[in-house]
């Protein structure tokens, strides 16, 4: 790197967020979700669920 003293973060809280952006982005290649189709929003919730268990468990 080219900087002489590094920038200061939180390793862990890193480590979680970036964990939670990825799951955001997998959910993402699910057009359901990711284009909101459902009116209601206990529909939607329950097909992000679905996608979440499906990309969880491909994973």
């Amino acid at each position: 790197t080219s900087r002489k003293q590094p920038i200061p973060y939180d390793r862990i809280a890193y480590r979680r967020r970036n964990r939670i952006e990825r799951m955001f982005s997998r959910l993402k290649n699910f057009r359901r979700v990711a284009t909101r189709y459902d009116k209601l929003a206990r529909n939607f919730l329950a097909g992000a669920i679905i996608a979440a268990t499906v990309a969880w468990w491909l994973n």
